[in-house]
């Protein structure tokens, strides 16, 4: 099987295609606060072959911080809000942040790590539905992730639970933790070099047991990518990919971690990285998208303000 990398800002790959939105887009034509690309797309986002719909967002990086170079932690509060009043309004079945919810501040303080959370999770809360966390390296900067998961809701799973999966419209969910230094040791106040990111052997076995337990259609949620080697994924990610495709349940992965975005195409599966909140100054510099599966397993992902727009149909 041919195995296709591709920028965010490209459209190559025959298993995904630019869509009027995406034009629309990039011509940025904008109408109260959102592209009008993004308002005629959802003519299109209710048809009646939609299993299921889902909000996604990642690295929010918040903190009462100054901005360096084009982060501007500070800004989160205001865009997540945005996120959450539209994914609200569109009624998704379920939202999910997929990592680096917070950052730290300088001098580093696990008092004011901990007040930044419970900040921007306020903000989360306001979701109308089912919510849902991906820690993220970040999330484990200057506090333990017991202390990041005792703050946070993940609707129906038990706090302590790091790795976890559920189910949604006769669709199975996966969410994994690659948090771990290659000893198989956590994360845990900053006690790691952040390119050196696995997923542990238990949470290995697990995933296996997870994935043959379900007979439905599984989406996979991850903050370091998956689909490469290098210093923003997951050191035993072919390990992964492959327990992901010897299911041949797993149709794609949603990722964070890397700010710019990125797509793949691996083994009939799609490998989509949203682009980061916390890039750049001023709500058109926000992103977020509303992810829809359909009957026939195509996945159509609407990117709001930054976030690209794609067309992933089954191979």
């Amino acid at each position: 099987m041919k195995n296709e990398y591709t920028d965010a800002g490209e459209a190559t790959s025959t298993n995904w295609k630019v869509t009027r939105r995406d034009f629309l887009k990039a011509s940025g034509f904008v109408i109260t606060g959102l592209s009008v690309a993004a308002q005629f797309a959802y003519a299109a986002e209710t048809d009646s072959n939609t299993k299921v719909r889902f909000g996604i967002v990642t690295d929010a990086h918040y903190a009462d911080a100054a901005p360096q170079g084009s982060r501007h932690y500070g800004e989160s509060v205001a865009k997540m809000a945005e996120c959450v009043k539209l994914m609200n309004d569109k009624k998704v079945d379920f939202l999910v942040e997929l990592g680096d919810f917070k950052d730290q501040g300088k001098p580093v303080s696990e008092k004011d790590t901990l007040k930044y959370l419970e900040t921007i999770e306020k903000i989360f809360g306001q979701f109308k539905g089912p919510r849902y966390h991906v820690l993220g390296n970040h999330d484990a900067d200057s506090i333990s992730k017991e202390q990041f998961l005792a703050r946070v809701e993940n609707t129906g799973i038990e706090r302590k639970s790091k790795y976890y999966s559920f189910d949604s419209n006769k669709w199975h969910f996966v969410v994994l933790d690659a948090n771990y230094k290659a000893d198989g040791s956590d994360y845990d106040h900053g006690n790691f070099d952040w390119t050196d990111t696995n997923i542990s052997r238990e949470e290995l076995d697990w995933l296996k047991e997870d994935l043959v337990s379900t007979s439905k259609p599984v989406i996979v949620f991850i903050h370091q990518q998956l689909d490469g080697k290098g210093s923003h994924y997951v050191k035993n990610a072919a390990e992964v990919r492959l327990i992901l495709q010897e299911s041949k349940r797993v149709l794609a992965v949603f990722q964070g971690h890397n700010h710019a975005g990125h797509y793949s195409h691996i083994e009939n599966i799609h490998y989509y990285t949203l682009k980061a909140m916390v890039e750049g100054a001023g709500d058109k510099n926000n992103s977020y998208a509303i992810v829809e599966v359909h009957d026939n397993h195509d996945i159509v992902v609407f990117g709001y303000r930054r976030a690209m727009s794609r067309e992933m149909e089954k191979a």
